[in-house]
């Protein structure tokens, strides 16, 4: 006999009222990981012999500056999930997780932020 009500159990909402979103955003993410870093190596393993101004051209390209993007969000938002998974699991002291939340969430954000930043002044700027 389950304390859930059947609706509770269709919705598949927890006691913090999350549900399966944040699995769900793991998935989602590692699933678009899939295609972003595959095209990725290929075309960086196709640069291979490539100079300076290749690399800027291919950068500057507009349909690769947008999977550049992508291929970087996806990847930070993935990783701060994981990384939060792993520090709810095993850090048991409340401050300490808390504390180690925050700064991966931080961490992410900002590095997210600065290969964002390095993509497109490549893009536009060109170096």
């Amino acid at each position: 006999m389950s304390l859930e009500t059947r609706l509770a159990r269709v919705r598949g909402l927890g006691s913090a009222k999350d549900g399966t979103h944040h699995w769900w955003a793991q998935r989602l993410t590692g699933v678009a990981l899939v295609p972003l870093t595959v095209w990725f190596a290929i075309s960086v393993a196709s640069m291979a012999d490539g100079s300076y101004a290749d690399a800027v051209a291919w950068v500057g390209s507009p349909v690769n500056t947008i999977l550049l993007l992508l291929l970087i969000a996806s990847t930070f938002h993935h990783l701060q999930l994981g990384i939060q998974v792993v520090l709810e699991d095993y850090v048991h002291a409340e401050g300490t997780k808390i504390a180690a939340l925050m700064l991966v969430k931080f961490a992410c954000a900002i590095l997210a932020v600065a290969c964002g930043y390095a993509v497109l002044r490549v893009a536009f700027v060109g170096g």
